[in-house]
């Protein structure tokens, strides 16, 4: 459906691709990622033709259609909510050798009940279904065009950051509805549980290159950890046998009866093909945070709350406590008062009755969007992060921000110029370098990485004092809650348990659907209302038989992944034993290790053909 063949890109003297390849079949799940900068967003933007590459091809297969969400706010006409959702309008026009949008749509009923139901689904009430579009948030604007182009069905849905704007309840939905997408997928995101959940591969942008791996992230990591290793165990080998050599040329290059050979050794160095020691990114972090005072067992207490905004009364009566080394989440619907409360305990706002009570010693910080305004423009990063009252070294300091990504030159960068992801960065490293004991924290993991959201789970599983937050990221969530509040209607649901323990308990409280899949209708034969005895017996039969051959095709997927993985892990170590100068001595084992390899890229293809043919397939259950 898509291929990339050689592609080339640089600005100025920074190289972010050097023939770069990969290819998207029609139906596959590929997540793309990589550290910030390494250029998951410029390739898409090449992808799309937004920007042109230096030199390389980008070939979609006739006709295909695509669909494109960008991180930031897309624009908005005069039309409502609803308008926009149904619309088939989209930056790029139909072509028969690119990307296009099919601009044919279904009868308008079938439209609008479609689009309804999507909106419905990212957290929109009807009454905001007239509601101009202009009127709403940045946020809720790239809710309405996702709801756009899940209504479309584009052949091929590119999505970068597709979580960022989204709520826990929505990103569940989410999930649900794209794990049956009946088109491919290309996503860039931080959110390795969404990963997790929707890819059935992920292709990893590093040092200019992408490497391709096949399985979800938690697979993608277990497979880069093994190649690292491998690479790591060649790497230290042949550096050993480089310094071997080099002591014999160091040592014989000036006797009259060694200079030959030493020059012999020294140019056998030279024409090795040199490994790169593999980078080091998975390594633990090994430091201590600050810890703050140790406060009294009860932290905080709402009693009696009355809060409303005009007419829409949010608490009533509502009563909260807190009590010490609790790490609360707050869950629940959009718009059922999540934030509300946590700006109620931060003193944010004011409660219109009731009173809030701090325990003793207790001293409380609130990380939202106005900490990132009390940074000083005319600062450096550096500066910025060093003015804590912490007693803590110019080296520690120097390590956190490298942690959160500010390396090298990077921390004299005045806060001036810094994006408004660098400055989030930055207000969190001042936070964990000074932590409150009561820690309140609305959406913190917002604009960072993979790698800095491990680093603040790393922070706040060290974190002594009291922690209530709101995230929609699910692996956040899990490292960290050890209790959950429910907010809904005004009311909160504690649960003394961690995230698992909470989704169970709500399962047995209210057992609900499964959240709505893409195309629900064309997925089964469901039971149609007024059918003979025999009609319903025969469309069970039809659907017994379909889900049959469905997961026969899944398992038969699953099986073709794991001989290709254990294929190709074979044809690393016979490139390694390759590599090694023994193999290439009298006797040596080069000719037979060469035919072993030669005989397992045939494999490889072999296997890789009939897994795309598999996975296509299984793409294609749409119809029973």
């Amino acid at each position: 459906m898509l291929v990339i063949a050689n592609l080339c890109k640089s600005y100025g003297s920074k190289t972010l691709f050097e023939e770069a390849c990969f290819q998207v079949i029609r139906g596959e799940r590929l997540g793309v990622v990589g550290p910030n900068g390494a250029g998951k967003s410029t390739l898409f933007q090449i992808i799309l033709g937004a920007e042109q590459a230096d030199s390389g091809e980008v070939t979609f297969e006739r006709g295909c259609r695509v669909g494109y969400l960008p991180q930031e706010s897309l624009p908005v006409q005069n039309e409502t909510v609803l308008e926009l959702a149904t619309t088939g309008r989209t930056r790029f026009d139909s072509a028969s050798d690119g990307p296009g949008i099919d601009h044919h749509e279904p009868e308008d009923y079938q439209l609008t009940v479609r689009a309804k139901r999507i909106l419905k689904g990212l957290s929109f009430r009807e009454k905001d279904f007239d509601r101009p579009a202009r009127e709403l948030s940045g946020g809720w604007i790239m809710r309405a065009h996702l709801a756009r182009l899940l209504v479309q069905e584009p052949d091929l849905l590119m999505l970068d950051e597709p979580t960022n704007h989204l709520d826990l309840e929505s990103l569940i939905w989410l999930q649900g509805y794209l794990e049956h997408y009946p088109g491919g997928i290309l996503m860039i995101s931080h959110d390795r549980e969404f990963l997790n959940r929707l890819t059935l591969g992920i292709a990893e942008l590093r040092g200019g290159r992408v490497y391709r791996y096949r399985g979800n992230y938690d697979s993608y990591l277990e497979q880069k950890e093994a190649f690292e290793e491998q690479q790591l165990a060649a790497y230290k080998s042949q550096q050993r046998e480089i310094e071997r050599l080099m002591r014999f040329v160091e040592r014989f290059r000036a006797k009259n009866t060694k200079a030959a050979q030493a020059q012999s050794k020294l140019k056998q160095v030279e024409r090795m093909d040199k490994i790169e020691a593999p980078e080091d990114l998975s390594q633990q972090i090994k430091f201590r945070f600050p810890q703050p005072e140790r406060s009294g067992l009860k932290v905080i207490t709402l009693s009696g709350i009355h809060h409303a905004y005009g007419a829409n009364v949010v608490y009533a009566g509502m009563d909260f406590e807190a009590e010490r080394g609790q790490r609360i989440v707050l869950v629940g619907p959009n718009g059922a008062g999540k934030s509300t409360l946590l700006k109620l305990l931060a003193e944010v706002i004011p409660p219109q009755q009731g009173t809030r009570t701090l325990g003793h010693k207790v001293k409380f910080g609130y990380f939202a969007q106005h900490r990132v305004e009390m940074l000083q423009a005319g600062r450096t990063v550096f500066e910025e992060a060093c003015d804590t009252p912490q007693r803590v070294t110019e080296e520690f300091i120097r390590t956190v921000l490298g942690c959160f990504l500010f390396r090298g030159d990077d921390v004299f960068k005045p806060v001036r110029v810094l994006s408004g992801g660098e400055k989030t960065r930055l207000a969190l490293v001042k936070l964990l370098l000074d932590p409150p004991n009561l820690l309140l924290m609305d959406e913190p993991t917002t604009h960072l990485d993979m790698a800095s959201i491990d680093a603040l789970i790393y922070a706040m599983d060290q974190f002594e004092g009291t922690l209530i937050f709101i995230s929609h990221d699910v692996h956040f969530i899990r490292s960290l809650a050890n209790h959950v509040v429910h907010v809904q209607g005004g009311r909160l649901t504690p649960y003394p348990g961690g995230y698992d323990y909470y989704l169970d308990k709500r399962k047995a409280i209210t057992p609900s659907l499964p959240a709505p899949s893409a195309s629900d209708a064309e997925q089964l034969p469901a039971k149609t209302p007024g059918k003979s005895k025999e009609e319903r017996k025969r469309q069970a039969e039809e659907r017994q038989a379909w889900l049959k051959e469905r997961r026969e095709t899944q398992r038969l997927v699953e099986a073709l992944e794991g001989r290709i993985a254990d294929a190709e892990k074979r044809q690393t170590e016979l490139t390694e034993e390759l590599q090694r100068p023994e193999a290439h001595s009298l006797g040596g084992k080069a000719f037979e290790l060469g035919q072993e390899l030669a005989a397992l890229e045939k494999q490889l293809a072999a296997l890789t053909e009939e897994w795309a043919q598999a996975a296509e397939r299984l793409a294609g259950f749409g119809e029973p």
